[in-house]
């Protein structure tokens, strides 16, 4: 699949097939998303794949802040991805001290592309994602044992699409762009 039309035709995808995705294809979504540009190539981003049903069913039942449109999304899938970045050096000097006037929010904006490779990469490989911000991140990093000196930064429900969804409208060029 050529790259615009990966980007044009990805979709959140929130109902799956029963079929897991295999273990061969994930890793080829995280060895592309491992390609997505960071802060001074840190590369900070982690992926957790959840595939333990207990795991899984504690996450959608006690970690997304009881919004039950997440509840039902996890609950209906076999994986999520629990994306994770290393705190303290994105974005930071080796003394410690921050590079920008962004301060720590660079880990989240490199978490953030990683992701989104991911979803795009899943996408070529066949495979459906959404993901979800709505989440308590101290439970979910509890709920997966998450070694310590990560964050959560996202979750990401993924698995084989058991749906099809149309493009919803998109703001126009001429809304977005301006030039100076």
């Amino acid at each position: 699949m050529e790259a615009l039309e990966c980007i044009k035709t990805r979709r959140s995808i929130r109902k799956f097939k029963e079929e897991p995705v295999d273990h061969a294809t994930i890793d080829k979504i995280v060895e592309a998303a491992s390609m997505a540009p960071s802060w001074k190539n840190t590369q900070i981003t982690r992926y957790s794949v959840i595939e333990n049903a207990d795991v899984l069913n504690d996450i959608a039942n006690n970690c997304v802040l009881d919004f039950e449109f997440n509840q039902k999304t996890i609950s209906r899938a076999k994986q999520l991805v629990v994306v994770s970045y290393v705190e303290g050096r994105c974005g930071y000097e080796r003394d410690g001290s921050f590079s920008t006037s962004k301060g720590d929010r660079w880990q989240m904006f490199d978490a953030g592309i990683a992701t989104q490779t991911f979803c795009l990469a899943a996408h070529d490989l066949g495979v459906g994602t959404v993901i979800l911000g709505i989440f308590d991140e101290e439970k979910v990093a509890k709920a997966i044992n998450l070694p310590e000196g990560q964050k959560v930064a996202a979750l990401i429900v993924m698995g084989y699409p058991n749906q099809e969804c149309e493009a919803p409208a998109r703001k126009s060029v001429s809304d977005l762009l301006t030039y100076l």
